[in-house]
């Protein structure tokens, strides 16, 4: 008996896993993979809302009429994007470094700081803006999770179903950038945490939920944007940890539980050097030195992580990252990040900037002065509320996403690819016509309907878009490789979130919102004709279909 191969519910640690088995899948296989599964949609979900809540932060730190500029305000949204994406770098390889099991629960454990130290600095907006573009650094860590969650559920299904499961996870997990944006207004109206919530705070601009605008002078409980997430995490932590498994075939080697632990903390602590010192040297003063432009700062920030990683592992460790470094030799990881870019990065980057955008966008009149021939920009008093709308568009990309993973089993993920990026390359032009409209407008809200429904277009295509092109990735890549190419695609689109808020509030600011709009377009475009040619033409080395 001693030397027996254990059975799949034999303990936290599986051995013996042959999901392509199908008489194993159906009589054993099947249950573990979907009980992972369920345990990661809520655990993905709370890092999402985390890591997604500056963007809904800084509407209402305007509103509040905290000492910043609209700028600074653009840049904290910017600031968790960019350090979300830098921990995907590492976060591509925990799995197979740590187990699954052991780094959901400690990943998910560690957003207890970012969720808790925000509620305290927005308690103190006398307090420097340092220390908010620290707990907005600190929230990346919930951008990092995605990564380490779909390597890890993609290794418990069969190739048949990787769409299905990838999309359930990521479009499930995904609502947690529509939860934020629902229940973060709601919540700061209520003092849900009496006295240890410490105190409210007038609204000095209206705001507003999803059901209504809230009027100027309103108590406002900024705090509870933190604090509400903090609740949830301790109970998900635990079931986490007593529900989910570590799959030995694609973890042989994880050395225990502390010092699994160990080599995720150490790998998340040099994944954020590169960022604190890239955003140093792009941030403008007072925070940074402003020596760079974005263009450089993003490829500079992912190289260098690449290089502390590989530099800085050591055992075994470093021997598992030097194999999985391998994936960077395969032409096919490069053309599959610029198609996750398209979809995912447009996803969450268009979440993290829309709600600032739509306030200084409709938010204000704008009204052409020929004699001094600047723009003047006043109060608009028919504004729509951002907080009431901006969650739409993120909800129908996440509902739309499993949609995307399972019309990709039937039909082929790049078909589905190629006919989404048809309707983002329309949708972008046509949103741009609008900004632009809209922003030079004495009555910008009535384009707010039209900006709205082609929003909702544009996010409803990138949720199909994300299911299909992971649906290629399982498709193209074997077991070993498809986690770490998921990882890392997921973490290179992930710079969508820091690349969109501040393209779109640097044209913003210049008068030119269309222009950011013109801009994804051609990349769109772009990346429609890398598609055909890897995957759909004739010739194509891999037809998919």
């Amino acid at each position: 008996m001693s030397n027996a191969r254990p059975g799949p519910t034999s303990g936290p640690d599986i051995a013996d896993w042959r999901p392509e088995d199908d008489r194993f899948w159906e009589s054993t296989g099947k249950q573990v993979a979907y009980r992972n599964l369920w345990i990661s949609v809520p655990a993905l979900f709370c890092a999402f809302a985390v890591w997604s809540m500056w963007g809904i932060i800084t509407v209402q730190m305007y509103n509040l009429g905290f000492p910043f500029t609209q700028a600074e305000l653009f840049t904290l949204t910017a600031i968790a994007g960019i350090s979300g994406a830098t921990m995907r770098i590492p976060s591509s390889f925990f799995v197979r470094l740590s187990g699954g099991r052991n780094v959901i629960f400690l990943t998910t454990a560690m957003l207890l700081a970012p969720a808790v130290g925000t509620g305290i600095v927005l308690q103190h907006p006398e307090w420097p803006l340092w220390t908010f573009q620290l707990m907005a650094l600190w929230s990346g860590v919930g951008g990092g999770n995605f990564a380490s969650s779909m390597s890890n559920i993609s290794s418990f299904f069969p190739k048949r179903l990787q769409g299905t499961a990838l999309g359930l996870n990521a479009g499930l997990g995904n609502f947690g950038v529509t939860a934020a944006q629902i229940i973060i207004p709601l919540v700061m109206t209520l003092g849900i945490l009496g006295a240890v919530g410490g105190d409210s705070m007038n609204l000095q601009k209206d705001s507003g939920w999803l059901f209504g605008r809230i009027a100027a002078g309103t108590p406002t409980w900024i705090q509870n944007a933190g604090f509400t997430w903090a609740v949830t995490l301790i109970p998900l932590s635990l079931l986490i940890w007593f529900g989910m498994n570590n799959l030995k075939a694609v973890s042989p080697d994880t050395g225990g539980v502390i010092k699994a632990f160990a080599k995720v903390t150490w790998l998340y602590t040099l994944a954020f050097l590169p960022s604190v010192l890239c955003l140093y040297l792009y941030l403008p003063a007072p925070t940074g030195l402003g020596l760079i432009s974005m263009w450089i700062a993003v490829p500079l920030d992912i190289i260098s992580a690449l290089m502390i990683m590989r530099l800085a592992a050591f055992g075994p460790m470093k021997d598992n990252i030097a194999r999985q470094f391998a994936i960077f030799k395969n032409k096919h990881t490069w053309s599959l990040t610029a198609l996750y870019v398209v979809t995912f990065g447009s996803f969450i980057g268009f979440s993290m900037a829309l709600p600032l955008a739509i306030t200084v966008i409709f938010g204000d009149t704008h009204i052409f002065d020929a004699a001094r021939n600047v723009w003047v920009h006043a109060k608009n008093s028919n504004a729509p509320s951002a907080l009431q709308y901006a969650w739409i568009g993120p909800f129908v990309g996440a509902a739309t996403r499993p949609v995307g993973g399972w019309i990709s089993d039937k039909w082929g993920g790049s078909i589905v690819t190629q006919a989404i990026s048809i309707v983002m390359v329309g949708a972008s032009i046509y949103a741009g016509h609008v900004m632009m409209q809209a922003y030079h407008s004495a009555t910008p809200e009535i384009y707010f309907s039209e900006f709205i429904t082609v929003f909702i277009v544009l996010f409803a295509a990138t949720g199909v878009g994300n299911g299909s092109t992971f649906r290629t990735v399982g498709v193209i890549f074997d077991r070993n490789q498809a986690g770490p190419v998921l990882g890392w695609t997921s973490a290179v689109a992930a710079y969508g979130a820091f690349v969109a808020p501040v393209l779109i509030g640097q044209q913003v600011k210049a008068g030119t919102p269309e222009t950011a709009m013109y801009g994804f377009a051609a990349f769109y475009a772009l990346c429609l004709v890398l598609n055909w040619w890897f995957y759909l033409r004739s010739a194509s080395e891999i037809k998919n279909p």
